[in-house]
């Protein structure tokens, strides 16, 4: 008996097809994470500038520390969205106002 053929097209079709949807899931999960660490109060330029000057930065020890803030910050919510079915319209408005006010305090410092 014969193998059926591979459609090579038909696959690289769908390797394309999900390549765009990872991407604009990408592009809409920064887009989530701007608005609710508060940076989406900042212009386009000093956003633009900060990330710039976070993909330069070699320096391991501020890498590092900026991950376990940014744990910290993904810890917080899944707490706070642990919370009952009943209270949560009201934890997710005042998350971004929280997570803005301790990094507002911590880059004080």
């Amino acid at each position: 008996m014969m193998r059926k053929p591979r459609d090579f097209d038909a696959e690289l079709k769908s390797l394309e097809d999900k390549t765009r949807d990872l991407k604009a899931r990408k592009v809409q999960q920064l887009g989530e994470l701007v608005i609710l660490t508060g940076a989406d109060a900042l212009s386009a330029e000093e956003l633009a500038g900060a990330l710039i000057v976070l993909a330069e930065t070699k320096d391991a020890g501020k890498r590092e520390a900026w991950a376990k803030r940014g744990a910290a910050f993904f810890q917080g919510r899944a707490r706070r969205s642990a919370s009952p079915p009943d209270r949560d319209s009201g934890g997710a408005a005042t998350q971004p106002g929280g997570a803005q006010s301790a990094s507002n305090g911590a880059s004080t410092s």
